[in-house]
């Protein structure tokens, strides 16, 4: 498919939206804001498509039922409820016939449960850190036996929502205080992993299936003024301040970017993805999350300061997505 002559619906959940209607900005932090959004339209335009803009789930719905289609759906949507809120788009767009970028249902609702995903990796024998998964505090603290320090996490969420530092625990008393303040807060199960201590990486994928190649290995680095430990919610959003991002190419890298390809590939993310690891105390990457519906602001998320670390603009990142997505393009006219 040459570029232009494509006609491309865009479904994404603009941030003001919800914020209208009474949600808190942590609960909306995937969500994206309208400069970024305005930046994906433009960039789909400059490279040629036709696009109009479809906005979140209940637009989509409302324009399907009233027989629209088009030849690709360009989807960001996180979605708002439930641990397949990112599922949603895609497999209405699925049942529809209707192309998408990125992971399809399935990629996404595994993927988006992070103990889903790692019992997946390490069934392949892929390295991600012991964990557990705490569902009532009361019950389930008592059967674990990792070894301390640990980190405690939501399950099903994403640009480190409800990951400060106080997830980081020492003692059992502070892991369950932990963990109860987690399932108040976010209702959902807690991912309990053992705490890596070493260097951490992010390594942006690009393409599907076989025709996956790594676009390179960033290093994320907290400097002094940061919150300590991992690489936070509150550590995201005052990035500037507070981390230190830079391209990383020796051995130990280049194991991340082995690992993270592999964990992509096998489950089954498509067109454009972000993998996360840590090492441990002997130097050695650990699979922590990955995320086939990256971040796309072109000036604040990973995968696009990734890129252009490694000297490839937001066009170029932009046109690899819809290209690959464009090899299902047939399926979707079937």
């Amino acid at each position: 498919m040459k570029d232009g002559g494509v006609h491309i619906g865009f479904t994404f959940d603009l941030k003001d939206d919800y914020l209208a209607a009474g949600h808190s900005r942590e609960d909306l932090a995937e969500f994206d804001k309208r400069e970024t959004i305005d930046a994906l339209e433009a960039s789909l335009v400059r490279l040629g498509y036709q696009v109009e803009r479809i906005g979140k789930l209940d637009q989509l719905i409302a324009k399907l039922a009233a027989g629209v289609k088009w030849d690709l759906v360009f989807n960001i949507a996180e979605g708002l409820r439930g641990p397949t809120r990112e599922s949603q788009i895609p497999a209405l767009l699925e049942a529809r016939g209707i192309p998408v970028t990125f992971g399809d249902s399935l990629c996404l609702a595994v993927s988006l449960h992070k103990g889903h995903a790692k019992r997946i990796l390490r069934d392949h024998g892929l390295p991600t850190p012991r964990f557990a998964v705490v569902e009532d505090a009361d019950a389930d603290l008592g059967a674990i036996s990792l070894a301390y320090p640990l980190f405690a996490k939501p399950i099903a969420e994403g640009t480190g929502k409800g990951v400060t530092a106080k997830g980081k625990v020492t003692n059992h008393a502070e892991l369950r205080i932990v963990c109860r303040r987690l399932l108040e807060c976010f209702r959902q199960p807690v991912l309990v992993e053992e705490f890596l201590p070493g260097r951490e990486f992010t390594v942006g994928v690009a393409g599907t299936g076989k025709k996956a190649r790594v676009l390179g290995v960033m290093e994320v680095e907290l400097l002094p003024n940061a919150e300590p430990g991992a690489y936070t919610f509150s550590n995201k959003e005052f990035y500037e301040d507070r981390v230190r991002y830079r391209p990383a190419g020796d051995v130990e890298a280049r194991t991340a970017a082995e690992l993270a390809l592999s964990g992509y590939r096998i489950l089954d993310c498509r067109d454009a993805g972000r993998v996360d690891l840590r090492s441990d105390a002997a130097g050695r990457p650990q699979l922590m999350e990955v995320n086939p519906l990256a971040g796309l602001d072109p000036r604040h998320s990973d995968l696009p300061i990734l890129c252009r670390l490694h000297g490839m603009d937001f066009d170029s990142l932009i046109r690899e997505i819809v290209l690959s997505a464009s090899d299902r393009l047939e399926w979707g006219k079937s």
